[in-house]
Formats: C-alpha cells, sequence, structure tokens
C-alpha cells in the first residue's frame, strides 16, 4: 500500500509556511502521477521512466526526491512545467511574459511553540489570544487557470529567466525566504535546480496529524494539548478560483 496507493511524511522545515507548518504530517497519494522507481522503498526496483499517471498541474503540493542525491524527501510547490519560461523581478514571477497576480492580504500569525522559532521578536496579537506570535508577510497568488495559494515574502532576490526543460519541472517554496528550491541550482549549494519528471513520488493530499513540539511520546499527558487539532484532515491542494 505504501508503494501503490499512499505514504505518510513528516515536515522538519518551514520552506512551505503558511499552509504547512513544522509537526506537521502529510499523506502523499501514489497513483495521480503513477511510479517511478522513487515511489517504492529504497528507490528499487531500479527503472527508469514513469508507469501510468497523469502529468502534474500548476500549483500541486509535490513530495518528490531531491536532485542533488536521488534519496532525500522534498516537499514544494510546482510553478513551472516543461516549455515554460520563468523569472522573478521585485519578487514576483513572471510565467510566460506575464506576471503572477499577487495581492497582500492579512498577515500570518504563528503561536510560538517548539516547532515554530520565529525568524524576528515574537510578538503579543490580540487576534491569537495574547500568546506569542510570529509574525509573516503574506500575500495571495493566483496561477493561470485561477488556482490560488498563499505565499510568504519577501522572494529572496530576482532570477534571470530560465526555460523549464523537457521531462522537469520548477517547484518553489511557499515560504519565498526560506526555501532551498529551483531559484538555485544543485551545484550552488542553495537550491535543487529543475526537478526530473522521474523524482516526483507522489501529490501532498492532507494533514493526517499536527503537533506544535511541546508533547512527548514518553509523556502521553501532553499528547492532548501538543496535538493542533484544527488542522487534522486538511486538505493541502489548491481549488480554483
Amino acid at each position: 500500500m505504501r508503494s501503490l496507493l499512499a505514504a505518510p511524511f513528516s515536515i522538519p522545515s518551514e520552506s512551505m509556511l503558511p499552509q504547512l507548518l513544522v509537526g506537521d504530517y502529510v499523506i502523499a497519494a501514489k497513483w495521480p502521477y503513477g511510479w517511478s522507481r522513487h515511489s517504492f522503498p529504497l528507490s528499487w526496483p531500479p527503472f527508469t521512466g514513469r508507469i501510468g499517471g497523469a502529468r502534474p498541474q500548476r500549483g500541486d503540493v509535490l513530495l518528490f526526491k531531491t536532485p542533488a542525491d536521488g534519496r532525500t524527501d522534498y516537499i514544494k510547490r510546482l510553478i513551472g512545467l516543461p516549455g515554460d519560461r520563468i523569472r522573478i523581478a521585485g519578487e514576483r514571477i513572471i510565467l510566460n511574459g506575464a506576471a503572477i497576480p499577487r495581492l497582500r492580504v492579512a498577515d500570518f500569525l504563528l503561536p510560538v511553540s517548539p516547532n515554530s522559532r520565529c525568524p524576528t521578536p515574537p510578538e503579543r496579537s490580540r487576534h491569537a489570544g495574547h500568546v506569542p506570535v510570529c509574525r509573516y508577510t503574506r500575500y495571495r497568488e493566483t496561477l493561470p487557470g485561477g488556482r490560488s495559494y498563499d505565499v510568504l515574502g519577501p522572494a529572496g532576490g530576482d532570477m534571470a529567466e530560465t526555460t523549464v526543460p523537457a521531462g522537469h519541472y520548477f517547484m518553489l517554496g511557499d515560504n519565498r525566504s526560506h526555501s532551498a528550491d529551483s531559484r538555485w541550482s544543485v551545484a550552488s549549494g542553495q537550491g535543487i535546480g529543475m526537478v526530473p519528471a522521474d523524482n516526483l513520488v507522489g501529490r501532498a493530499s492532507w494533514l493526517f496529524f499536527s503537533t506544535d513540539g511541546s508533547g512527548g511520546w514518553w509523556r502521553p499527558w501532553t499528547w492532548g494539548s501538543a496535538t493542533r487539532w484544527g488542522r487534522i484532515g486538511a486538505p493541502l491542494q489548491p481549488a480554483p478560483r
């Protein structure tokens, strides 16, 4: 079942804030895009190409093996399809010559916990029950076709125009100032470059558990308070506007 249908993954970094938090556990569906060798434990048996499935769509949240080593699991949002021309200028993504619409929305407030440490000094907000929170600047992007999702800024620098090669995808983290993604090459040591289609593992579908990190498996009385109950069951793919 883990190889052919779905598999669980944990979120260890803040690169997909605000949708995914450190301590989230997601289910990745294997069948939507078919199967490659990376769909199976230890990437075995060794074969090339993909068997069955459809091509992913812009905006999908994908699990894949990083091109750097072909073993480490990454999760990012698909922005560029094969043949797309992409550049980043002034924090705006220019896709095939047109800027992706980007609307400033309310700041994202994340309660401070062992699994959420602020890049800036925390503050207290009446909107979050006067508990210490991390504040992030938030925008809503809308891709061609109408799929929308929230991202955090700033973007982290401009990128010269590049064309997504055949059989590859351009991936970005939603937390644009804290994500190693396709903006930088593997050789630079800062990113992952373009992701080969064969490296796709599955589509992140929904959250099945989330913890703020304040509990411990050896302290069962803390399980209830550490669980982010409101996040369990949340879908992860953007819907058309």
